[in-house]
């Protein structure tokens, strides 16, 4: 994957979480002399850094050369972020390069950068447009690629809010201006909902009458590019809302972006550690078994706060109900005896009772399923079973239209439908069958299962 990133104007601070965030996973990273050395400290040490940077009247590499290493090293099999001053798109040459790429047949994302053309004005305190004294801005480049400075009347003209009077702005542009001037409106830009229309500026007002604003009007040559490098990601029209509590979400919400979603994080439970919950003998048992990652942090919070440590489960086998809850147990030096094959609290329970007839600890949300209790009754196995944390419904206050709602328990399920009357249309994709199921029950028609509880899954069945 090539990621065309604007690095912003200097200032780490003033580069995007987004740009950030490709940094980070970048292998190989191609900068420019204009870009700022806090953001040079971002790059990763694992990563190959190459300099590509110009100075005025001494290019080291050609224009045509940085678009070969592009291509060179994306084709290698590397995530390859081409990293510029500013933004990629603004005098920055990123529009040659993304057309190199798109004639390669390579995919690439463009990241937006905070262009110094306004930011640097701002830092200085001079603003870029004030009510009392101007009422927008052209920028131009102090020179064309023949080192002239360019044509004034062939500039790119960009309006904002400019969809409901239309009609006057076409008619001022078009007494300097031809008719067959190329326009593009672009409603609600960088969202799931954007819409490109391309037209000309003798039919500007007709095409502004197709959209409702928000909306960015494009007049001058540039309009008739088409750079179009999020239509073909997989969920590039999609709105995509998480419903897992707060900082469970980021691994999952970074996949769903990278494949175009617009992706809103709403977490509609929180989780508490149960204080002295934990004030009870956990000494004498054959197995042990953690039913989710917060379950596995809140024990070792108790055990921390109360100054004991894991030596009290003395020699119990550990099981996790799933992957992650596993590696969560192995990340505090516990290994990990039993993981079952389907990631739920029944084929835990069913398969730890296939293991023993002895004593069975669990450690568990309060008010979780009651599936655990009821295998090991049947079955005739001594449990005990520990809440240590509990879960409380969060209040969703705006919950915006979307396209799909990710479920990851049946608590998230219970509680949306506490906080939204509607939105029952929507589909959802759930992590196992009893998040399937309690969706089902609060009204949900369009229910999709992964195929297990892991991200990868979960993002699969959104892509399918």
């Amino acid at each position: 994957m090539i990621y065309l990133v604007g690095a912003g104007p200097g200032d780490p601070g003033l580069m995007t979480l987004r740009g950030r965030e490709v940094l980070s996973k970048s292998d190989v990273v191609i900068y420019d002399r204009l870009v700022g050395d806090g953001v040079l400290a971002m790059i990763p040490e694992s990563a190959e850094a190459i300099d590509v940077g110009k100075i005025p009247g001494s290019h080291k590499i050609s224009q045509r050369d940085i678009e070969d290493l592009i291509i060179t090293k994306a084709k290698s099999g590397r995530n390859v972020t081409r990293l510029k001053g500013g933004d990629p798109f603004m005098f920055g040459r990123g529009g040659e390069e993304a057309e190199a790429i798109m004639r390669a047949g390579l995919d690439f994302e463009v990241v937006p950068g905070v262009s110094s053309a306004l930011a640097v004005p701002a830092w200085a305190g001079v603003p870029a447009t004030h009510r009392d004294f101007c009422g927008g801005v052209n920028i131009f480049t102090a020179h064309d690629k023949d080192n002239m400075i360019p044509d004034f009347e062939d500039a790119t003209s960009i309006f904002l809010m400019g969809v409901g009077n239309s009609g006057e702005l076409q008619r001022r542009l078009l007494t300097r201006l031809e008719a067959k001037t190329p326009c593009a409106v672009i409603a609600n830009g960088t969202t799931a909902r954007q819409r490109v229309i391309r037209t000309s500026l003798g039919h500007l007002h007709e095409a502004c009458g197709e959209i409702s604003p928000p909306a960015v009007i494009v007049v001058g040559k540039v309009a008739e590019l088409n750079l179009d490098w999020r239509g073909k990601l997989p969920l590039s029209d999609k709105k995509i809302l998480i419903t897992r509590p707060a900082g469970r979400s980021e691994t999952l919400a970074a996949m769903l972006r990278d494949a175009g979603a617009e992706v809103v994080a709403m977490p509609t439970i929180k989780t508490s550690v149960i204080k002295n919950s934990l004030d009870e003998d956990i000494s004498g048992f054959d197995w042990v078994g953690f039913t989710s990652v917060t379950g596995v942090e809140a024990f070792f919070t108790l055990l921390s706060e109360s100054g004991r440590d894991v030596r009290e489960l003395g020699s119990a086998r550990i099981a996790a109900i799933g992957k992650a809850t596993a590696e969560a147990l192995r990340s505090h030096g516990l290994r990990v005896e039993f993981v079952p094959e389907v990631f739920d609290g029944k084929n835990l329970a069913e398969g730890l009772a296939s293991k023993t007839d002895g004593k069975i600890l669990m450690f568990r949300a309060l008010d979780g399923t009651p599936e655990i209790a009821k295998v090991f009754e049947a079955k005739k196995i001594t449990y005990k079973e520990l809440c240590v944390y509990r879960t409380d419904y969060v209040k969703l206050n705006h919950v915006p239209d979307t396209d799909m709602i990710i479920f990851t328990s049946a608590s998230t399920v219970r509680a949306f439908a506490a906080s939204v009357s509607g939105m029952r249309e929507v589909r959802a994709v759930c992590i196992g069958r009893q998040t399937a199921e309690e969706a089902g029950r609060v009204g949900f028609v369009d229910v999709v299962v992964a195929e297990r509880a892991t991200v990868e899954a979960i993002f699969k069945a959104c892509c399918s």
